[in-house]
C-alpha cells in the first residue's frame, strides 16, 4: 500500500516535521471535539459560508433589479396599449399650443377637440417622442401607472368657474391665441 500524503510530502521535502506535527495535532483536536459533541468549524468552512451568503445576497439583489425592470417594461406596454386603443386623431385646421417642460409645442386640431382639451375632458400625453390625445378617463388610468407621460391635463374647479368675473362675456370666434 502507498504511503500517506503527509509522508510523501515529508519525503519530497515540501513539508517539514514541524508542519506535519501541527497538522496531526489539529486533526486530533478535531476528532476529540467531534467525539465530545462540540461543533467543529475550520476557517475554510467559515469563509466558504460567508462567500455563499454574499453570493446569495448578490443574486437576490440582481433578481430584484431584473424584476423592477420587467415591471417597468410591462407598465410601458400597458400605457402604449391604452393609448393605441383610445387615441384621438389630432389633424385639423386650428392650432393648439401647449408647453412640454420648457418648450412650446403646437398641434393642429378640430374645434371640438380644442375645446375639450381646454375644458379638461381630453389630455395630451408624450409617448416615444410623439404627442397623443386621449380622453381624461384613459389619462387618469395612465397617470396611475406613470405620471411622467402626462403633458397636459387641464382642470377647472367649480370655485374658478364661480369666481370668473368674465363668465358672462362671450369670446369672439376669431380670437385665438
Amino acid at each position: 500500500m502507498g504511503k500517506s500524503l503527509q509522508d510523501q510530502l515529508l519525503k519530497a521535502g515540501l513539508a517539514n516535521n514541524k508542519q506535519a506535527a501541527k497538522a496531526r495535532k489539529a486533526q486530533n483536536n478535531n476528532r476529540k471535539q467531534k467525539a465530545a459533541g462540540v461543533a467543529v468549524t475550520s476557517e475554510s468552512e467559515i469563509l466558504a459560508k460567508q462567500a455563499h451568503e454574499e453570493k446569495v445576497a448578490r443574486d437576490r439583489e440582481l433578481n430584484r433589479e431584473k424584476q423592477k425592470a420587467a415591471e417597468a417594461k410591462a407598465i410601458q406596454a400597458q400605457i402604449r396599449q391604452l393609448v393605441e386603443m383610445n387615441r384621438i386623431a389630432e389633424r385639423g385646421e386650428i392650432e393648439f399650443s401647449f408647453t412640454d417642460e420648457s418648450t412650446i409645442r403646437t398641434l393642429m386640431l378640430q374645434e371640438q377637440e380644442r375645446s375639450q382639451l381646454i375644458s379638461g375632458r381630453l389630455a395630451i400625453l408624450r409617448i416615444d417622442d410623439r404627442y397623443e390625445i386621449v380622453p381624461r378617463v384613459v389619462s387618469d388610468k395612465i397617470a396611475e401607472r406613470d405620471e411622467s407621460v402626462l403633458v397636459l391635463l387641464n382642470t377647472q374647479s367649480e370655485a374658478d368657474a364661480a369666481d370668473d368675473e368674465y363668465a358672462d362675456y362671450k369670446i369672439p370666434d376669431d380670437l385665438i391665441w
